[in-house]
């Protein structure tokens, strides 16, 4: 990672390392700022002697050569900072990443050094991509990301590009919102790339199936409130088993992106046996400037959705919990009084 601290916008850094190893480096000055000024071998540091005195910094890539000892004498005789940083990796693989519910500064510390040590990232439309040219400052972006009933890249494409670009060698970065075990498809990607005989990583992400609601104030359980909650994709109407199964479980049911099959569901959890007054809350965009809560009781969901204007993304809570913690964003305040 940069030097901490350091401002480096038009400053010297010279980066000594093999091409293949400080390709990451090198790609991470220069989106901070910095005028770099590269030594592939060790016999071509001679060749920036008349420009030392203006190198703010010294980044020495170990690409395991022999001759880069001549940095440490270097940055002694003129008084340089010194920094050393892994290479990347000579053979290709790939690091499947959750980016947590939208927020950029919710990416682990782990998955944000992929994403700075990325050759290429295929991103979805949900993750942290209003700023990844920043994160990903060496990397070509690629969008493979689907929305409702429009995949304009079909999952075994997505596959095969995984593939194809780390059997190339560079490192590969499939990007999803959230956690790419939760509603993902990451099994999926993970069992092609291990079919085809390459590295993979999982990097795991701040789920919204939890994020979400505690950023509106409710906790998926609460001690004399519910002990066990159910995360389950709102796409696709459920069964009528389903509805049962769910009606009857007790706890909390968390539904993902769930807006569009919110009254057939809520319909069908009545019919079920779950009682009216549950309470329920639907949170719009969360960790969004725009987010907001609507407030309601399960009987009167799907008109105060209706009335609210609610859309995806967004995160369905049913049950005791989602009358806990009301907050400034919330909207059922705003509605009839018949709906509430």
């Amino acid at each position: 990672m940069i030097a901490t601290g350091l401002q480096l916008q038009g400053q010297f850094v010279l980066v000594a390392g093999a091409r293949w190893a400080a390709r990451h480096v090198v790609a991470r000055y220069v989106s901070a700022g910095a005028q770099v000024l590269r030594a592939h071998h060790p016999h071509e540091l001679e060749g920036h002697g008349h420009l030392l005195s203006e190198v703010r910094l010294l980044v020495a890539v170990d690409d395991e050569a022999a001759g880069w000892e001549a940095l440490e004498e270097i940055a002694r005789r003129e008084s340089i900072l010194l920094s050393r940083e892994q290479a990347a990796r000579r053979d290709g693989g790939i690091t499947l990443l959750g980016g947590g519910p939208g927020s950029s500064d919710l990416l682990t510390v782990r998955g944000a050094a992929a994403l700075a040590n990325a050759d290429v990232v295929f991103h979805d439309r949900l993750g942290p991509g209003h700023d990844l040219a920043a994160l990903a400052p060496g990397a070509q972006l690629v969008d493979v990301g689907k929305a409702p009933g429009n995949h304009k890249v079909p999952q075994e494409r997505i596959n095969e590009l995984l593939i194809a670009e780390a059997r190339a060698g560079r490192d590969v970065v499939r990007l999803k919102g959230g956690d790419p075990f939760v509603f993902g498809r990451g099994s999926e990607e993970r069992d092609a790339a291990l079919a085809a005989g390459l590295k993979v990583q999982v990097i795991p992400g701040i789920s919204s199936a939890i994020s979400v609601p505690g950023a509106a104030g409710i906790p998926v359980t609460a001690r004399g409130v519910s002990k066990a909650f159910t995360v389950v994709s709102g796409h696709d109407p459920f069964t009528e088993t389903e509805l049962g199964h769910l009606a009857g479980i007790g706890g909390t049911l968390v539904l993902l992106m769930g807006v569009a099959t919110l009254q057939q569901n809520a319909a069908g959890l009545l019919r079920n046996g779950l009682a009216a007054d549950t309470p329920a809350a639907i949170i719009e965009r969360g960790f969004c400037d725009t987010q907001r809560s609507t407030r309601a009781t399960l009987g009167t969901l799907a008109a105060a959705a209706r009335l609210a204007g609610c859309s995806n993304p967004a995160v369905i809570v049913i049950g005791g919990v989602a009358a806990l913690g009301a907050g400034a964003d919330d909207v059922a305040a705003l509605l009839p009084a018949a709906v509430r």
